[in-house]
């Protein structure tokens, strides 16, 4: 593993505090989170935004866990997309449709919404170009979504985009709770 988790046992006050949160949200000390026990401001930080974004907002959290879905299997972040697969069946999203965020499957996909799709295109460009989002692009979103929730869902793809990112280069492993199980969407590595 490049970096080493920083355990309960081990940590200072200031990173307990953290550990604290984070446990007391997702019901267990993630490695992700044990990661961050080397920079406990950083980890505070990144705590407070994974739950801002993990619940309903401008926009509700399923349709939230649909683009952290597609930006971190287009990632091949094994270790997010089986978490969110997890948090995804608790929130009853069906198996079928978590499958159809494979490739292109949304985008003719019954089991989506117009404005779905528009959202899951959205995560798709900002994953290959965020520079080049087309004018029929944003005239979809406009059309479905307020601009609240456009800004929401641009923050919340380009964040999993990092975390994934950065899981990945810090060599994060999955819980052993995780393992065992067979993810909807695999990964190519």
């Amino acid at each position: 593993m490049p970096v080493s988790y920083v355990e309960l046992d081990d940590a200072d006050p200031v990173t307990k505090e953290f550990y604290g949160a984070a446990t007391d949200r997702f019901e267990m000390l993630l490695n992700i989170f044990k990661v961050f026990g080397h920079t406990p401001a950083l980890g505070a930080s990144f705590t407070d935004t994974v739950m801002e974004i993990l619940q309903d907002g401008e926009l509700d959290w399923v349709t939230k866990e649909l683009l952290i879905l597609k930006a971190t299997h287009r990632n091949d972040c094994q270790y997010c997309v089986v978490q969110h697969e997890a948090v995804s069946a608790r929130l009853g999203i069906s198996e079928e449709k978590i499958s159809a965020l494979d490739g292109d499957d949304y985008k003719t996909s019954d089991l989506f919404t117009d404005g779905e799709k528009a959202l899951l295109d959205l995560t798709v460009q900002i994953g290959v170009d965020a520079n080049r989002v087309s004018k029929d692009l944003w005239d979809r979103l406009h059309a479905n979504w307020t601009e609240a929730q456009i800004v929401e869902a641009a923050w919340t793809i380009a964040f999993y985009i990092a975390v994934s990112k950065f899981g990945d280069a810090m060599g994060v492993e999955l819980e052993p709770v995780f393992q065992g199980g067979t993810p909807l969407l695999e990964v190519s590595h």
